[in-house]
């Protein structure tokens, strides 16, 4: 089975609709498979009172102007759903609320993705599972008795999945990747397991990953570590983006099949 590989642009884009496609190039042209977005409602994930509160950022000084401003209409998503079309790489976006799922629908994604601070929102959980289309599902803030009851879920809707193995620090310190999981947890479940990463650094948590036996890799990616937002340090750059590719996917055949 071949390594699938998600550039996780997230909200890296900061509401730009020209960054985005820059994120999708760069990500096309390496070779990875997939981009992924994030899609929120504003006023269903978050409360009146955190909104209202004061955040300095680009776009406003309260929390409900940068939340908004890292968000993408309709009319840009269906721009960015041509422009991956026309660049031959798929794309999704994971839905932190049920409506943004039902949005992210409308555009026939080939996959979903479940991010690992939704794992305990079942009605959100129900929702992708109905759609009968592999989810990839990211477990950094889960328990093991938690994770029991998503993988029941989704087998009960009879919904394809694949977990990701993932430590949800941003960024993440390389000593706390603890790949040991990715064997533990296709041993649990019966099922391929990935890596979601948040570390700095470019290569050596991936390619171990790779070698543990991860059937796919998301990591965040950004034309500059520099710029505003929370993912941005945790990121890639794009020009080190064919490196990364080129290399986790030689993993396989390094090593070999073990015949002699």
């Amino acid at each position: 089975m071949s390594l699938y590989l998600i550039a996780e642009i997230g909200i890296n884009h900061n509401g730009s609709m020209d960054i985005a496609k820059q994120l999708i190039d760069a990500a096309a042209d390496a070779g990875f498979d997939a981009v992924k977005f994030q899609k929120r409602t504003i006023d269903k994930v978050y409360t009146k009172e955190l909104l209202d509160s004061p955040r300095e950022s680009p776009w406003g000084k309260t929390q409900r102007e940068q939340k908004m401003g890292l968000e993408f209409s309709r009319e840009q998503y269906t721009e960015i759903d041509r422009y991956c079309k026309e660049k031959g790489v798929a794309w999704t976006a994971s839905a932190w609320d049920v409506d943004s799922q039902k949005f992210i629908r409308d555009f026939k994604v080939s996959f979903n993705k479940v991010a690992s601070a939704m794992l305990g929102h079942k009605p959100l959980l129900r929702e992708i599972a109905s759609e009968g289309k592999k989810a990839f599902i990211s477990t950094g803030m889960a328990t093991l008795e938690e994770l029991d009851e998503v993988v029941e879920l989704f087998r009960k809707a009879n919904c394809p999945f694949e977990l990701l193995h993932c430590n949800s620090t941003y960024p993440m310190p390389e000593e706390n990747a603890n790949l040991r999981c990715i064997p533990m947890l296709r041993a649990r479940y019966g099922c391929d397991v990935g890596y979601s990463g948040h570390e700095s650094s470019l290569l050596k948590v991936c390619t171990t990953a790779v070698a543990l036996g991860a059937t796919s890799l998301e990591r965040h990616i950004t034309l500059d570590r520099a710029m505003y937002g929370s993912d941005q340090a945790a990121s890639i750059e794009t020009h080190a983006l064919r490196n990364f590719v080129e290399t986790v996917r030689m993993v396989p055949s390094l090593l070999g099949t073990g015949e002699r």
